[in-house]
């Protein structure tokens, strides 16, 4: 019985650049473009603004620093549609203000 090493396409949350990762991101691991950290709550698929704590994972330890490594046993790396889907909805809300403080 063979063992495979599955690896998933995602997008880091600062260059938004596609990375390859393991099933399993390690605390230390950084994108390859931006070196930054990819195990961190902005990578998370809990990772919510607006949420308490800016988890929808109501168990998960805080994090304060969202953009640094971290050891929560709760991590999911989001997909990348998930991200796609992130960067749209800011570009929908900034878009209306836009118009307003344009001169």
């Amino acid at each position: 019985m063979s063992s495979r090493f599955v690896l998933n396409m995602k997008i880091c949350y600062q260059c938004r650049i596609e990375v390859f990762v393991a099933e399993r991101v390690g605390r230390s691991e950084t994108c390859p473009s931006c070196d930054a950290d990819l195990r961190c709550c902005l990578n998370c698929r809990f990772y919510d603004p607006v949420a308490y704590n800016q988890c929808c994972e109501n168990q998960a330890d805080r994090v304060l620093e969202k953009d640094k490594g971290n050891f929560c046993e709760y991590f999911l790396f989001k997909d990348s549609t998930d991200a796609a889907r992130d960067v749209s909805g800011k570009q929908k809300a900034k878009n209306p203000l836009d118009g307003i403080f344009k001169k």
